[in-house]
């Protein structure tokens, strides 16, 4: 008899451990901006400038955002399995325009503690927001479709790169371009992701949610995740070794070794490059292969961040940035250096702030851990109450 996945009363493990792996490492990154001594100093992937232990934690965390796009279109795939297509397109549509609204102001508010909002932020809850907007429409489509359009954004995209229209061009920033823009009364938008190809990723992974249905033999999911993985890694190789079309930032050779192999696996992300997206999307495929039949305390442990990760994020962030607030008012810094009206890792007040990176991996871990009972809590709260609409929107 085949093992199929009930989707419609059963969640699925190893999207759950995915997910509350990748909230987990994405707290580190995030720990970093605010708390490592260097991060007020120079890029952590800067080949010059970096060292091992420090790419590595900022490496790490470039799997976060693809794979929340990717997973965010697996779980819309598998929502739709219970609702019509009409009701399926209502609510990415409402859940979109709640996520872009909680960007703007709950998010926006959590990464700069600024009341007079003179940054406003296009991060990742913005770009998941946007995607789901575009997915609404995109769900109408076939599937066979959705695939083609979701690789002819995601390969196609970047044709776009040579084109430009201004350092203040709104329009074009929000499409394609990593920015920062003036806006009036002296305040700044900066675009950190533009939509595409990221409505490309979600789309891509609405697609893959098919092969979750429970007509599909998990045999035969394994092996084409496993197929798809690897021939994404290779991929990710051929076209950056090219370091042409696909590579928005090419990589350069160093008298250094370790030097050279950092330039080369640190692909464009703001847009994210081809080279990007190979290089992280095809590892998701081959652990969403391997870790499907995965049991024991330490997967249900990181499983919990899994199941609510919207919840997670915004406990997160706020955590992470009122713990550096009282650590610069304890260390003469002053709380209000961590007011912050532009990217935190730019702002001249934080220069000589922070620890090293031992410390830096302390906190990360701290944090976590204090977040668990909570994240814990109100996961039970959700299953125990699924009757109740407006948890779908944490």
């Amino acid at each position: 008899m085949v093992n199929t996945i009930n989707t419609k009363n059963k969640r699925i493990a190893s999207l759950d451990l995915l997910k509350g792996a990748i909230m987990i490492i994405m707290a580190l990154d995030h720990v970093r901006d605010y708390f490592h001594f260097d991060a007020f100093f120079f890029d952590p992937t800067d080949p010059e400038k970096t060292n091992l232990g420090l790419y590595l934690t900022r490496w790490i965390t470039h799997y976060c955002a693809p794979t929340f796009s990717l997973l965010a279109g697996v779980s819309a795939y598998l929502i739709g399995i219970r609702k019509s297509k009409k009701e399926l397109s209502l609510f990415l549509l409402k859940r979109g325009l709640w996520l872009v609204f909680i960007e703007l102001t709950v998010v926006n508010f959590s990464w700069f503690f600024d009341i007079h909002f003179q940054t406003f932020g296009l991060f990742v809850i913005w770009s998941l927001g946007i995607s789901m907007i575009f997915l609404a429409a995109i769900i109408h489509l076939k599937l066979k479709h959705i695939l083609i359009f979701s690789l002819l954004m995601i390969f196609g995209h970047n044709a776009l790169d040579s084109f430009h229209f201004g350092n203040q061009d709104i329009f074009w920033s929000i499409i394609h371009e990593f920015n920062f823009i003036d806006l009036q009364s002296g305040r700044k938008l900066l675009v950190g992701y533009p939509i595409i190809p990221w409505i490309g990723v979600m789309s891509l992974g609405y697609y893959f949610g098919s092969y979750y249905n429970s007509a599909m033999d998990p045999t035969k999911r394994k092996r084409h995740f496993i197929v798809i993985g690897i021939s994404s890694v290779l991929l990710f190789f051929v076209v950056r070794m090219l370091n042409g079309y696909g590579n928005f930032q090419y990589w350069k050779s160093y008298d250094s070794i370790l030097s050279t192999l950092f330039s080369f696996f640190n692909p464009s992300k703001y847009p994210p490059s081809i080279s990007y997206l190979l290089m992280t999307l095809g590892p998701v495929f081959i652990i969403l292969s391997l870790t499907e039949n995965l049991k024991g305390k330490i997967i249900n442990t990181i499983s919990v961040f899994g199941k609510v990760p919207f919840f997670y994020y915004i406990l997160h962030i706020y955590l992470i940035h009122l713990l550096a607030l009282i650590t610069a008012w304890i260390t003469g810094f002053g709380w209000e250096s961590l007011i912050i009206k532009g990217w935190v890792t730019q702002s001249p007040l934080l220069k000589g702030f922070g620890f090293n990176l031992w410390i830096v991996h302390l906190i990360w871990i701290a944090i976590v851990i204090a977040l668990y009972p909570l994240c814990k809590k109100f996961s039970t709260y959700k299953q125990n109450n699924k009757d109740k609409a407006w948890l779908s929107y944490l």
